[in-house]
């Protein structure tokens, strides 16, 4: 599937390994949580960052501390209409201070594309023969946020309030 990042296609560097595939000896990798618990000692000590992919029934908390040691989490959306990758994805970004990529993977629709990225998302699995001006049409679409996200960008009350503030 094609990788956006910054609005751009990307070559995506990352592999995912199944989880009775053997690991790779170096390389930036993506295993299951399963495989993580499993592999875990092995998957730290290896050369390569690793990524664990979490599908809609598993959350960040799932990972612990352990978050330290990842460079990429992916997070499954088994239909658009699933909403639960979107509070994981804050939680990681909230919660947990995670600071590497995170990436929505499975389902994934540029409508929602303006709201992923508040909530914490950088990057994205787009359907072959998607258009990457479709999705940057998106984004740009909504120019100021109605509620606050874990992007902070300043939601309308508090611009209307900070006009107010001025004025008055």
């Amino acid at each position: 599937m094609p990788l956006l990042k910054n609005d751009a296609l990307v070559e995506d560097a990352w592999v995912r390994v199944a989880d009775d595939e053997a690991l790779p000896a170096a390389g930036q990798i993506v295993v299951s949580l399963k495989r993580w618990r499993l592999d875990r000692e092995r998957l730290i000590l290896r050369d390569g960052l690793v990524g664990v992919r979490l599908t809609a029934e598993q959350t960040p908390g799932e990972l612990g501390e352990d978050l330290e040691f990842l460079g990429l989490v992916e997070m499954e959306f088994p239909a658009f209409t699933d909403g639960r990758p979107y509070s994981n994805a804050r939680r990681l970004r909230e919660r947990y201070g995670f600071g590497g990529e995170l990436r929505a993977v499975g389902d994934v629709l540029r409508d929602q594309y303006p709201l992923m990225r508040r909530c914490g998302f950088d990057a994205f699995e787009v359907a072959a023969g998607e258009r990457v001006d479709n999705w940057t049409r998106a984004a740009a679409a909504i120019t100021t946020p109605m509620q606050p996200a874990a992007d902070a960008a300043p939601p309308a009350i508090s611009l209307r309030e900070r006009r107010l503030k001025q004025a008055g």
